[in-house]
């Protein structure tokens, strides 16, 4: 970083917070923004002059609270941030546009922990260039400058960020030695937890109360918890048959809190001969995804305040825009190619138990047009193929495994105990469990789901026709390997004929619940949607469109399963956490559909086998089939990058039933309960709630 221009840009910054150039009620505004900036300023030279070394417990709670306070918990509804709030003060014309630079500069944040300069340095220079215009308006006698000129600049300001903002992201992905997290992680001391607040990020209970918890752990249950998350990693990429000595990084995705486990891991990923790759989830608008963590990360200050700014990029996306963001990642990905080409994939833990969240929808925030949306859309299809150009999906694998917060209740450690028994359950017992349901509907054209009680599911799933039953199988036997825990057998159906109504009464989606979430399909495709979040209707189906569908029109099932993992459901019903259980979990204890991609996208084309020796040859339906077209508009529409797992548990179950196709019905659950011949084991922890 430029040290003078740095000196000279906080010497402006205290000038603003003093002067009264700029009219009211944007004077308040850029006064507030410009004392918040000092702040972080001084925070920076501190941490770059090492004084953070000294810091006890109570200085790097009250920094951290200090960072956080404006919009951690209800101090949120008082924020500039707020586009409720910022309209309120400052009026239609600039409320939400000030709202999202604000939202912006405190992605810089991180910028003041891990000493990048530049970046910091560049956010604080367009936030005085904004301030300027304001001034430059109250001086020629004007209330404020001119919207479209401000949202020019604000334009180019983003347009040139892409090119920095993709060089560092790309490089925390695909570089080892891009290795702020690790260094800490790798000095972190369980009974000192000021470690916690070295990464920057907003350290609640949650992470405190983890990390104490895990460091009570005896080390043989530490090493099994980091086993099982590695293991299964391994076995990903044996199962399918792609090489992992041909690979030398592995992407980590975890909550913070988890130092203990994460050390254990990189120990057994090295031993794979795997270096991690520890970015930061994202926190810029430029490359954030709502609900889709992608480095580590800790509880969310505010998840309203990630809620309404899902989609700021309203401000500026257009089809140039997004051609840059394409070129920057393309340049950075070919400045790293052959570090890009030794990425194994994402290893990732999550976490679930989060109290129920009901977004408000508040007017004022940004939301993307219709014309945006299919821009979204194209640039998501180029993004993915590119991203494969240099990390090839039929080369990667990945894992996921979940463990509870404590904001689960008081029974967390229970449930902790209960959760690591559950991630570590004998598979070979499910695999031939599932091998017996997998035999039965290889037999069968379709399956028919019935709910009961509330539940108004009625929904018929074709299944694909096997050419060869005694070397081919329709159904993949899943155990404990990507997707832990063990419990599913599951295939990409036909959509020809795919129809009906899939109804749950309550379900928890990528962050959020739903009430009352009703998808009605034609031929495999959603046709009508619907959700009782809110009093008005339209408001839940704009909430499924940009959270479900993602804006897809005619979204296709990309699976159909039958979770077998009774356990996991009886773990949810006795805690009466059910609600609260992650999709990972939640997809184990019951039928569910996949809205978007199937479970093959972009590698249909590598034979699986079961372990009985079958090949798995239901991998495709006729949307991911596009992608072998010879034109490239009909080839980019094969994939929609989304795959949203939406479950029937067992109790809202009144059938599920293969049929053959003179129509006799093979029956595996009815009422509940397993009912198909070899099953019954599955129904002793049904037994037990």
């Amino acid at each position: 970083m430029n040290k003078e221009l740095f000196d000279l840009a906080k010497e402006r910054l205290a000038g603003v917070h003093r002067e009264d150039q700029v009219k009211e009620p944007y004077r308040f505004y850029f006064q507030r923004v410009a004392f918040f900036l000092l702040d972080w300023c001084r925070i920076y030279e501190q941490i770059e002059a090492g004084e953070h070394e000294g810091w006890d417990l109570a200085e790097w709670e009250r920094i951290n609270t200090l960072l956080y306070a404006d919009i951690a918990g209800d101090a949120y509804r008082e924020s500039l941030s707020n586009p409720t709030c910022a309209t309120k003060l400052l009026g239609e014309t600039f409320g939400s546009f000030l709202a999202y630079v604000y939202a912006q500069l405190r992605s810089c944040i991180p910028d003041l922990f891990e000493q990048n300069g530049d970046r910091f340095l560049m956010h604080i220079q367009y936030f005085l260039e904004l301030y300027t215009s304001f001034a430059t308006a109250a001086e020629e006698g004007r209330n404020a400058p001119d919207y479209e000129s401000v949202r020019d600049g604000l334009y180019d300001f983003i347009f040139y960020a892409y090119e920095q903002e993709a060089d560092k992201n790309i490089s925390a992905k695909v570089d080892p030695s891009s290795d702020f997290a690790l260094r800490i992680i790798e000095a972190s001391d369980p009974s000192d937890l000021r470690y916690l607040y070295r990464f920057g990020e907003y350290v609640s209970a949650n992470e405190i109360e983890t990390a104490k918890y895990l460091a009570s752990l005896p080390k043989e249950t530490l090493q099994l918890m980091a086993d099982t998350y590695t293991e299964g990693y391994r076995i990903g990429f044996e199962k399918t048959g792609k090489d992992l000595s041909i690979k030398g990084t592995v992407h980590i995705i975890y909550p913070l809190g988890y130092e203990v486990i994460i050390k254990l891991a990189i120990a057994n990923f090295e031993k794979m001969g795997l270096k991690p790759t520890i970015p930061r989830d994202a926190v810029s608008v430029l490359d954030r995804r709502y609900g889709n963590e992608s480095g580590y990360y800790s509880t969310r200050a505010s998840r309203q305040y990630d809620f309404d700014h899902r989609e700021d990029n309203a401000l500026f996306l257009d089809k140039k825009m997004l051609q840059r963001r394409l070129d920057c990642m393309k340049n950075a990905y070919e400045e790293r190619k052959a570090m890009a080409r030794l990425m194994a994939g994402p290893a990732v833990i999550e976490v679930f138990g989060q109290n129920p969240f009901d977004p408000e929808v508040r007017k004022e925030a940004p939301s993307l047009s219709e014309t945006q949306r299919k821009l979204k859309l194209w640039f998501d299809n180029m993004r993915s193929e590119l991203v494969d150009g240099y990390i090839p999906e039929k080369e990667r694998s990945f894992t996921i495994i979940a463990f509870p917060l404590p904001e689960i209740g008081d029974q967390y450690t229970e449930i902790m105990q209960e959760t690591i028994r559950l991630n570590t359950l004998d598979w070979r017992k499910f695999e031939k469990i599932q091998q017996g349901i997998i035999d039965a509907l290889d037999q069968c054209r379709s399956v028919h789901i019935l709910g009961r009680g509330e539940n108004q599911t009625d929904l018929m799933v074709q299944l694909y026709e096997l050419t060869d039953p005694a070397k081919q199988t329709i159904f993949e036997n899943c155990v404990a390997d990507v997707n832990i825990p063990v419990g599913e057998v599951f295939t990409s159906p036909v959509l020809k004929g795919t129809q009906g109504l899939l109804h749950v009464t309550r379900v928890f989606l990528n962050g959020l619940e739903y009430r009352q979430l009703r998808l009605r399909f034609e031929d495999g495709r959603v046709k009508e949607y619907s959700c009782d979040n809110f009093e008005d209707p339209e408001e839940g189906k704009k909430l499924m469109d940009s959270q479900i569908l993602f804006h897809h029109k005619d979204l296709a099932i990309g699976e159909f399963a039958v979770g077998t993992n009774t356990t996991a459901y009886r773990m949810g019903k006795k805690y009466g956490i059910e609600g609260r259980l992650p999709i990972l979990i939640a997809e184990k204890t019951g039928p569910h559909l996949a809205v978007g991609d199937t479970c093959y996208s972009y590698s249909e084309d590598i034979r699986v086998y079961n372990p009985d020796g079958k090949e798995i040859v239901a991998k495709d339906n006729e949307v991911s089939l596009n992608r072998r077209s010879d034109d490239e508009e009909v080839k980019l529409s094969a994939y929609f990058n989304c795959h949203t797992d939406i479950t029937i548990p067992y109790h809202e179950l009144g059938l599920l039933a293969g049929i053959k196709q003179n129509g006799e019905q093979i029956p595996i659950i009815k009422d509940g309960r397993f009912v198909l011949p070899g099953t019954e084991a599955l129904n002793e922890a049904l037994d037990q709630i």
